[in-house]
């Protein structure tokens, strides 16, 4: 065998181990490497609530969890003027938006002292879930973001826990994508 062929043949075997140890090295590199190559920005619109709550321990007399389906929750104090209407509309318009999944979530709106006007919800928020409940109230105020503007809307899971937030401003295609997001990759409501 000619010097030739033996490097020849060496070439070969370094090639042929390079392909299988390369991927092996690489994937090593990766894992223990830490974030290097993490995305810059998050995909989710909402804020991820952590620690997550559990509004069954937190609120245990509140008719909030049912254990039953995904509740997209609107919170609002005082009267419910053009602000809250809107916010009401974009509630309904984002759980229409979610097509085969919206029989999944139920829209909850959690209203101060005075109730809705009952004609207003009969007549365009059909389905729509109302209750005072003040001990939710303040659970939801102590766990809205700091950072964020009140009066955005919640995401409870059907275990009753305190899975998002989204700020008020957000609009219904955004809050809908993180939604549907949840909901595939959830086996529960």
């Amino acid at each position: 065998m000619s010097d030739s062929q033996r490097t020849k043949g060496r070439l070969q075997f370094l090639l042929i181990a390079a392909l299988f140890f390369g991927p092996l090295l690489f994937a090593a590199w990766m894992y223990y490497s830490g974030d290097t190559l993490q995305p810059e920005s998050r995909a989710n619109h909402g804020a991820l609530l952590e620690p997550i709550v559990s509004l069954v321990d937190a609120v245990p007399g509140s008719a909030i969890h049912d254990g039953r389906s995904w509740r997209l929750l609107y919170a609002n104090d005082g009267v419910c003027g053009d602000s809250c209407r809107q916010a009401l509309h974009a509630l309904r318009q984002s759980r229409l938006m979610l097509g085969k999944e919206m029989d999944r979530v139920e829209r909850v709106f959690l209203h101060g002292e005075q109730a809705p006007d009952t004609l207003l919800v009969a007549e365009e928020h059909r389905g729509l879930v109302s209750l005072q409940d003040t001990a939710l109230r303040a659970v939801l105020d102590d766990r809205k973001p700091a950072s964020l503007p009140a009066g955005g809307y919640y995401l409870i899971d059907p275990h009753g826990n305190l899975v998002m937030y989204f700020s008020p401003d957000i609009t219904p295609r955004d809050m809908v994508d993180d939604i549907k997001r949840l909901l595939k990759l959830s086996r529960i409501g």
